[in-house]
């Protein structure tokens, strides 16, 4: 396999070790990868991004054909499944291409195997989501798209394919301010990111900050901000004149929050690290909008983040939703009278998503009520699975 080099397949194994083993994310070990090897060209950084990708997702499907947990064996039955091939080294020997093909179509009856999820999860998809189950979970196993989101304060969509067009990036227009790229590439060093002309951001995450209908002068809070997507983006809807308070436990967020809104060339966004119930009270009935972006199972981006499902367990799912519970009922009381707030995640379970709204809306019956919701799935859309509740005071 002249494309695979050996020190390339011992960086890969190595990785791997960090996200299975360690308990690292992908998306951060993957970068650190690329840090520490500076010099590698596009072709070698692009094939050990997706070998590295692929099995992560593939783990379960690859360790059951070769009947073994061995990252090397894996990533033998990885090559011979993908490129029907192996190189002859000692760290392959024992990996037998034809019963692990023989393996492969056996397992393809499986569906827990052959989508290569948890036992748990597969059990919880088919009791939650009953005859979807198997068409998401497909739809899941897919990889992702990568879409942009332009800098309205700064551009047009249109005006930015051009400019990205000769960086040689093609993309295609999907609404008003996305794109898609039609092939991938480093986006990140172009001279259009540079400047703050787009922010990458998936089509379904792109419709959360339009459906809380924010207005420019408003007094809006992202109470779980992160790093501050949906943030950038409310900002650029209200063209950067109001207020944004963005809340997060996580200070480090808050950070690259503010890093990214300089580069945007937003200034209304004030950060505010939740260190205690106190920081919540003091602005309840401040906010004409409250976005909740509530920490979730992040079933419905697997795509993107394929070791999620290796990390996640029951037990920290159960505990996820009493938070999610949790943030309703008291972050709520931050909006003033006869305002809008969205309940959102990007799951697609309804324990995380409509039935929280329902429990909510029972124990506050005179308070609120939903004005509107929205399911995007990944096998009817297109995009990241994600939910949206509009709810009025």
């Amino acid at each position: 396999m002249k494309f695979l080099h050996f020190h390339i397949a011992c960086t890969i194994i190595e990785s791997l070790k960090s996200i299975l083993l360690d308990g690292y994310h992908a998306d951060k070990v993957i970068e650190r990868t690329f840090k520490n090897h500076k010099k590698w060209g596009a072709r070698d950084r692009k094939i050990v991004a997706e070998s590295i990708y692929e099995i992560v997702r593939w783990k379960r499907l690859l360790s059951e054909c070769t009947g073994n947990l061995d990252l090397w064996k894996i990533f033998g039955a990885y090559l011979i499944l993908n490129f029907d091939e192996i190189p002859d080294w000692k760290e392959f020997n024992g990996v037998n291409p034809n019963l692990i093909k023989e393996k492969y179509l056996k397992f393809q009856k499986i569906r827990k195997i052959r989508e290569s999820i948890p036992d748990w999860l597969d059990e919880l998809g088919e009791k939650e989501l009953y005859g979807r189950w198997d068409s998401l979970i497909s739809a899941l196993n897919k990889k992702a798209q990568v879409f942009l989101r332009a800098n309205t304060l700064k551009n047009t969509a249109q005006e930015l394919q051009a400019t990205l067009f000769n960086e040689k990036i093609k993309t295609e227009l999907i609404n008003c301010d996305g794109l898609v790229l039609t092939e991938r590439a480093n986006v990140f060093q172009t001279n259009a990111f540079k400047s703050g002309l787009f922010e990458v951001q998936d089509a379904a995450s792109q419709m959360v900050s339009p459906f809380l209908e924010p207005e420019p002068g408003m007094r809006i809070v992202d109470a779980c901000a992160g790093s501050g997507g949906k943030a950038l983006h409310l900002a650029s809807l209200m063209k950067n004149k109001g207020k944004i308070i963005a809340l997060d436990i996580f200070e480090w967020k808050l950070d690259e929050l503010k890093k990214r809104a300089k580069r945007a060339g937003i200034d209304i966004i004030e950060t505010r690290v939740i260190e205690s119930n106190k920081v919540i009270k003091r602005l309840y009935g401040k906010a004409d909008r409250l976005l909740l972006d509530v920490p979730c199972s992040g079933l419905g981006v697997l795509r993107r983040n394929p070791d999620t499902k290796w990390k996640l367990s029951i037990e920290e799912l159960e505990e996820t939703q009493k938070i999610q519970a949790d943030i309703l009922q008291n972050y709520s009381h931050i909006l003033k009278p006869n305002a809008l707030m969205v309940y959102s995640t990007c799951s697609i379970l309804p324990s995380e998503n409509g039935l929280q709204i329902k429990t909510f809306l029972e124990n506050n019956k005179t308070k609120w009520q939903i004005v509107s919701e929205k399911n995007l799935y990944p096998d009817t859309d297109g995009f990241d699975g994600f939910y949206m509740a509009r709810l009025k005071s």
